[in-house]
């Protein structure tokens, strides 16, 4: 089931996700200070293409946090406007909602990526 879900979600929003999030990493790997940063990005840029059977843990320390403010200020937050507004589409139907779920997972990765983990479940 989770195979037909990752499928429908990258016809409807994955594609979208996956791009903000390449985007994302290849502006940050530009800079070589950001390079830890962009790598970050498209571990999360594969979570988009399939992201049904596979959940987020989130962890960190005083690291994590300072990374993950500089983030919201520089990338984080069209990201997460993106993954909301997503979400909400789908969310408009009975139908999407899964995969709005799916979306609002995403956008609170998009504001904390850094000290998070991604486990299948």
């Amino acid at each position: 089931m989770s195979c037909l879900g990752n499928i429908i979600w990258f016809l409807f929003a994955g594609l979208w996700q996956w791009l903000g999030w390449t985007l994302a990493g290849l502006l940050w790997t530009i800079t070589i200070v950001g390079i830890p940063i962009g790598c970050q990005c498209f571990k999360f840029a594969r979570l988009c293409f399939s992201p049904f059977g596979k959940d987020v843990v989130y962890g960190g320390g005083a690291v994590s946090l300072l990374l993950n403010i500089i983030w919201i200020i520089v990338s984080g937050l069209p990201i997460a406007i993106t993954a909301v507004t997503n979400g909400l589409v789908l969310c408009a139907t009975i139908v999407g909602i899964p995969w709005g779920l799916q979306c609002f997972k995403l956008a609170r990765l998009a504001m904390m990526p850094f000290g998070a983990s991604i486990v299948r479940i």
